[in-house]
């Protein structure tokens, strides 16, 4: 079908662009699934105490996480989609940078297990899990293709990639094995994603072996990324401290809320591939609209938007009323916390528009200001919790986040240089952009 003509439209691009988005949710949702079903089946195997103990080591390390990433992600799209010829230099840099990160958390997190260890929870899990970083470098992998708009290849690796992981830990079920397997299983797919990465990029012509380190380049990119390395680390804190605090807050108790608290974060959570797919796809788009037209760059802006609230709204929606359902597959201890995921996934909404506006921030070069949002955010989260949580249990932890996810992403009107940003969110969050749509018709 041929779209009428318009100012600036190329048709050609938006197809390509769709596609690619295409590809990426197809890819993520078939992961989905099958992360889902798996879930299920280990939470029912290990019951609320034993995947306390498992989710909130992968939560402890998961705050580490940031650091090993760099926030290097979007700036490897930006400079490969600019400067496609230096491919090989800009993985490499990246990859050193990435690297070299991922080893020093091991110490780190290992240090700050000495400082602040969790009660029943072994240290050589902890220490198995913080290699994570150093292969997630691996990652860089990615960003390329997103840069040539190619996410198919990505798509292919994941759910290849899921299907293993999760014929594994059926395995592991059905030969009884200890949690202590569990952790090597998770571990494992890390390494088994970056296999596929390599495998995918060492296609035509391409090789690993040719990437190159450049010191000139990495002190670029560690200029642009240090802000949202920050940025990171609030954003692991305020998404993650909450199973640690319910569990180190309400003692032996803590360790299964903190299990059934876990089952919860992975319904209410299980769409944020969707913005990160979509807006990762589409920057090179918005690039391209700030570059030629500044109006059109706004409207894709508000559009983009409108589509963050949509889309989460109606996944709020319906996991509200679906949450007896979903838990009607889990074993009866976990019962309590189906609404609790009705509360916590409403903060799905402000989530969805937090990583839209981010691409707003870095496409301004704002990107110093992501991390002064995100620890607002966190200061929030970690003061409700310690309010909330003896009082109300994970439900008040639901509370807390929900409440954290509103003021980082809001925080914006705050601040005079980006107030428009969030008066265009407030917009789509309360359907007026969609009301004045209508209207005009």
């Amino acid at each position: 079908m041929k779209l009428p003509a318009i100012k600036g439209f190329d048709q050609e691009a938006l197809l390509k662009y769709f596609k690619n988005t295409g590809m990426l949710l197809i890819g993520k949702v078939g992961s989905l699934g099958i992360k889902m079903l798996t879930n299920i089946a280990v939470a029912n195997y290990l019951l609320s105490y034993g995947n306390g103990i498992l989710t909130t080591s992968i939560a402890y390390v998961f705050l580490f996480a940031a650091l090993a990433g760099l926030g290097l992600d979007q700036f490897i799209v930006k400079e490969l989609h600019q400067f496609p010829q230096k491919r090989d230099q800009i993985l490499g840099t990246a990859f050193g940078l990435k690297a070299f990160a991922g080893f020093m958390c091991i110490p780190l997190i290992s240090l700050a297990w000495l400082i602040y260890p969790l009660e029943d929870i072994q240290y050589q899990f902890i220490l198995l899990l913080s290699f994570v970083g150093v292969f997630q470098s691996f990652t860089v992998i990615d960003s390329y293709f997103q840069s040539e708009v190619k996410s198919k290849y990505i798509m292919q690796v994941q759910i290849i990639g899921n299907l293993v992981s999760a014929a594994i830990k059926i395995i592991l079920i059905y030969t009884n094995s200890p949690i202590s397997y569990f952790f090597f299983a998770f571990l494992f797919d890390t390494v088994l994603l970056s296999i596929g990465y390599i495998i995918t990029y060492s296609r035509k012509n391409r090789s690993i072996l040719n990437w190159r380190f450049e010191k000139t380049l990495a002190k670029k990119l560690f200029s642009l990324s240090w802000p949202l390395i920050i940025s990171g680390i609030m954003v692991s804190v305020y998404m993650k401290i909450d199973q640690i605090m319910l569990k180190q807050i309400l003692g032996a108790k803590g360790t299964a809320e903190a299990g059934a608290y876990a089952t919860v974060v992975n319904f209410s959570e299980a769409l944020n591939f969707v913005p990160v797919a979509i807006v990762s796809s589409l920057f090179p788009a918005i690039l391209n609209a700030r570059r030629d037209d500044k109006e059109r760059y706004q409207k894709r802006l508000q559009n983009l938007y409108d589509l963050m609230v949509w889309l989460s709204l109606s996944f709020a929606i319906f996991i509200t009323f679906a949450s007896p359902f979903i838990y009607s597959y889990f074993k009866p201890e976990f019962a309590d916390a189906a609404p609790v995921l009705s509360v916590h996934v409403w903060g799905s909404a402000f989530i969805f528009l937090g990583v839209a506006s981010g691409q707003y921030l870095i496409a301004e070069n704002f990107g110093r200001l992501t991390f002064i949002r995100t620890g607002i955010g966190a200061v929030v989260n970690i003061i409700l919790n310690i309010i909330l949580i003896p009082r109300m249990g994970m439900m008040g932890t639901a509370i807390a986040t929900v409440i954290a996810y509103f003021v980082s992403a809001f925080f914006i009107l705050f601040i005079p240089k980006l107030r428009q940003q969030g008066i265009m969110m407030l917009k789509s969050l309360f359907l007026v952009t969609a009301f004045q749509k209508i209207f005009k018709r």
